[in-house]
């Protein structure tokens, strides 16, 4: 049972070919424990990104994951996705819980500070997210996030999801902090041949050291 220590969040990557990367999700996901996959737009316009989404979104569900859609409710609605990630400000994640809670999951990011942590809080998402979803860009989780989530996990019941960083050693610094998940993106999928073993490898490291919850 993972559910008592940090889980891990995976954030599709950037790929215009669809068979491809449903391919390598599915085979990340055969790794280990996923909560569940974040599915960004990445530029694609409404058509080509409901496509997309109808590759990947099944392979997610199919492993025992849940399919978040970024931003894009329409998609969302249409590929019967798991929920919606809200990546911009408080305003547009209370218009997303008002209209989709409780058919879907929804939470958001772009908290940069703890008043806007606080904002988001009051809307009471299901989730929220500390980090940019495209804010892996060095090997170690963003300080200011890991301490956001930190502090958000010690007085706060709504779930955190924390970005790590491009090394898949960022996870367990994020789970020392506290937090209920941690979103990998470019350490899982930079090497994609890697992929499953590089899952199946954070999840041993959480298994074996990651701060355990209380019941």
């Amino acid at each position: 049972m993972t559910e008592d220590r940090c889980r891990l969040v995976l954030i599709v990557p950037d790929m215009p070919d669809t068979a491809q990367c449903a391919e390598i999700v599915g085979n990340a996901l055969r790794g280990g424990d996923v909560a569940s996959v974040i599915v960004p737009q990445y530029g694609l316009d409404d058509t080509a990104f409901q496509k997309h989404a109808e590759a990947i979104v099944p392979v997610i569900q199919k492993a025992g994951a849940a399919a978040l859609v970024v931003d894009n409710s329409r998609v969302a609605g249409r590929v019967k996705a798991d929920g919606l990630h809200i990546s911009g400000n408080a305003e547009a994640l209370a218009e997303a819980v008002e209209k989709h809670v409780p058919k879907l999951i929804v939470g958001g990011g772009n908290a940069m500070d703890r008043h806007h942590a606080l904002e988001m809080g009051e809307i009471q998402p299901d989730y929220i997210f500390f980090g940019k979803i495209d804010g892996d860009i060095k090997p170690e989780a963003h300080s200011k996030n890991v301490a956001l989530g930190e502090w958000w996990s010690a007085m706060i019941e709504i779930p955190a999801i924390v970005m790590g960083g491009t090394d898949p050693a960022s996870a367990l610094v994020v789970a020392e902090s506290g937090v209920e998940f941690v979103a990998l993106g470019k350490a899982v999928f930079s090497d994609p041949a890697q992929a499953a073993a590089i899952v199946t490898r954070v999840n041993a490291e959480l298994d074996e050291k990651a701060p355990r919850f209380e019941a």
